[in-house]
């Protein structure tokens, strides 16, 4: 079967991530995040160890799969404004392959988030996947909370409601704005981890 035909597919991401026997193993909450630097869509590099001291946002993103489509109906683009306006470092990433039909050169993926309205920090570009899998991220969206201290503390769904429906969105628990009001207000997380759900992320082929 061939993934790329079916890039609108609920895919629900496991617990724990699995990979080969010489991968290194994916980032786990309550570790220290993986530095990793990669470059956004405007051709700046930017090095997740150089927001130390601050909170980060990691959002595994994809405009051509309707469960990102669905947040970005004003959900994610309003996380982004109101977290990034306290403060929040938030650094959207595409690990989408260049031979994907999903995926947008960076020009074009800036001009989908500028349409959107949509307000990250940085909007960064991992056709590679190697950021992606330094993350186990295994769909669009996968979110991740980082410490100003640098440890992982959310790794999981954007909320409690794995549908691709845009009226789900009022009646589900928001697990990243609930993590970030609870970690800025210096409280740990009441919930580190979920089953992330969404379109799989669309991998170069090993």
């Amino acid at each position: 079967m061939n993934r790329r035909l079916f890039s609108g597919a609920l895919a629900l991401a496991p617990l724990a991530a699995h990979f080969t026997a010489h991968a290194q193993a994916p980032a786990a909450v309550g570790q220290a995040a993986p530095d990793f630097t990669a470059i956004d869509t405007a051709g700046k590099s930017h090095k997740l160890s150089d927001y130390k001291g601050k909170l980060v946002v990691l959002e595994w993103t994809n405009p051509g799969c309707p469960f990102v489509r669905k947040h970005y109906s004003g959900n994610m683009q309003g996380l982004q404004k109101e977290f990034t306006g306290k403060g929040v470092v938030w650094l959207a990433i595409n690990s989408t392959e260049p031979a994907s039909g999903d995926y947008l050169a960076p020009a074009k993926l800036a001009g989908w988030i500028a349409e959107k309205q949509g307000q990250p920090t940085a909007t960064l570009m991992d056709e590679s996947g190697k950021v992606g899998q330094l993350y186990g991220a295994k769909t669009t969206p996968h979110m991740y909370i980082i410490s100003p201290q640098g440890q992982l503390v959310y790794a999981g769904g954007i909320d409690s409601i794995p549908s691709a429906r845009v009226d789900d969105i009022k009646t589900a628990t928001n697990y990243v704005r609930q993590g970030l009001t609870e970690a800025l207000g210096g409280k740990p997380l009441s919930v580190a981890s979920s089953r992330a759900y969404g379109c799989s992320v669309k991998y170069k082929d090993a």
